[in-house]
């Protein structure tokens, strides 16, 4: 009887214990910008099979699980609140395999834990390339086709899903099933953006290119001719391209990108993210000083606008900067990158960012601008004007109509009062958080009010790792139910129990 009541006890002690350790879980940002409030556990898996164990065993036990790739959540949205959650982190789950090249184009497969870097360097060396379907260099392929992650492009898609051929998912009871491309399908519909919430993506087989390199070209436009052109026209004929909005000075960069022969000359590097102690050091000190000055705001602005002029690339071969456009060189280097040698990224520097990105159809991206301009000027009238506070201003970007249930490109939305069918704007408007005082950006009620007015005047799609629990909840209104419904029947048959929970899927209620 004793031993029976104190292994009761006990057991009761250890759960105890279990809730109390669970602690936030941080990706890119680190301490203090949790992805998840609370986890009891992160596992680290070396195999595939190994993952499905781990989600076994889960299942049975009722606990909640979320797969984690290497960060790009920018706020708390990843997991539920539960502290019983589990995060099942993908990045040794990198394997690259099966590389076949005929010609042009070919395919290789590779598991969902590695990251756009790691492919690209290990096609390179084999004569091969990811094309156009990509992030940022840091982001792992499981986790950009799970969020609907993209590039800008209208003229080739870029969403990374529009890649994969196939799919194997780590189900909701541990199984690894299998998913062959059929854009017929609502389970490939729903696994094309998934969320996660159907399972871990581990491995897919994806479409890939010959090696090849393309230039970079940039030129600043007038405000007005942007927001009063043909900004379809300007775009689509890239093979990806975007602007950077200057609000303050009234100016854009317009960057595009197009393919030069292999032969051409140059070995660009880009980096939108590289960052030195001195320059960290700088820009922390402007734009904390911005915290309650506007004018100093626009200052900063003035100065980064400047910088942002010139390529943000270098020579990969020796590291020296490159002074004038356009720049060329092999495609992943130039479209995205990485880090430069000895460079650490701004948040590494404790320089955090806080962000608001939705798409809207392109053909109302004259009178998106045009409400942005408004809404400036409004702030401007009331004294407190307000302007761009990142290194390289609000980035406009764009993407190529690609179908699936929560992707933000789709155009199998019911209501078609919405013209997606030539593709989305992205407004993907970064911001600098004051690392002083209260921490609170100037004229902070200002942001409130623009991301709530965008929401209610335009048919917005949320960036699902780019937006706050707020702003999702907003957007809730303008998702199609029918959709929703579409993907919550396959998330039944993929976890019936539920074992793949986050906050995004409690509030769009597909789980």
């Amino acid at each position: 009887m004793l031993n029976r009541r104190f292994i009761l006890v006990a057991a009761q002690a250890l759960s105890l214990i279990g809730s109390a350790i669970a602690e936030p879980y941080n990706t890119f940002d680190g301490p203090g910008f949790p992805a998840c409030r609370d986890v009891a556990k992160v596992y680290s898996p070396k195999t595939i099979e190994e993952a499905m164990s781990i989600v076994k065993d889960a299942s049975d036990k009722g606990l909640p699980v979320r797969a984690s790739g290497n960060g790009h959540m920018w706020y708390d949205t990843m997991c539920s609140d539960d502290p019983r959650t589990i995060i099942i982190k993908t990045e040794n789950l990198n394997r690259i395999s099966d590389l076949v090249l005929n010609g042009d184009k070919g395919t290789v497969v590779v598991e969902g834990g590695v990251t756009f870097s790691q492919v690209a360097e290990w096609l390179h060396q084999r004569g091969a390339s990811l094309g156009y379907t990509l992030v940022n260099w840091n982001i792992s392929l499981g986790g950009a086709m799970a969020m609907g992650a993209h590039r800008s492009s209208l003229g080739e898609h870029s969403q990374v899903s529009t890649s994969a051929l196939s799919f194997d998912i780590i189900n909701g009871k541990g199984e690894l099933v299998h998913l062959d491309r059929d854009q017929s399908s609502d389970t490939w519909l729903a696994a094309t953006t998934s969320l996660g919430l159907l399972g871990i993506i581990a491995r897919i087989k994806i479409e890939i290119l010959a090696d090849f390199k393309v230039y970079a070209n940039q030129e600043t436009v007038d405000e007005k001719d942007v927001l009063n052109g043909d900004i379809y026209a300007e775009i689509s004929p890239y093979v990806t391209a975007n602007y950077w909005w200057w609000p303050g000075l009234k100016k854009f960069h317009k960057r595009t990108y197009g393919v030069v022969p292999i032969t051409k000359s140059g070995n660009a590097f880009q980096s939108t993210f590289s960052v030195t102690s001195l320059e960290a050091s700088l820009a922390k000190s402007l734009l904390n000083a911005g915290q309650n000055s506007s004018i100093q705001n626009f200052i900063t602005e003035a100065i980064f606008y400047a910088i942002w002029a010139a390529p943000n690339f270098h020579d990969k071969k020796t590291n020296l900067p490159l002074f004038s456009w356009p720049v060329h060189g092999y495609a992943y280097d130039v479209l995205i990158g990485g880090l430069y040698p000895n460079t650490k990224t701004e948040w590494d520097y404790d320089m955090r960012g806080l962000t608001f990105e939705v798409a809207v159809p392109v053909t109302q991206a004259n009178r998106l601008l045009k409400r942005m301009r408004e809404l400036f000027d409004e702030s401007a009238a009331e004294g407190k004007a307000v302007t761009s506070t990142y290194r390289s201003g609000i980035n406009i970007k764009f993407g190529k109509p690609f179908d699936s249930f929560l992707g933000q490109t789709t155009t199998l939305q019911s209501d078609k009062s919405a013209d997606w069918s030539k593709g989305a704007i992205m407004l993907d408007f970064p911001t600098f958080r004051p690392s002083t005082g209260d921490h609170s950006r100037y004229n902070e009620a200002w942001y409130a009010k623009m991301q709530k007015t965008i929401i209610d005047e335009f048919p917005t799609r949320p960036h699902w790792t780019k937006v706050t629990r707020n702003i999702i909840q907003q957007s809730v209104k303008n998702l199609d139910p029918a959709l929703l419904a579409r993907f919550s029947a396959v998330r039944e048959q993929f976890d019936p129990k539920k074992t793949f929970k986050s906050v995004v899927g409690e509030i769009i209620g597909v789980v």
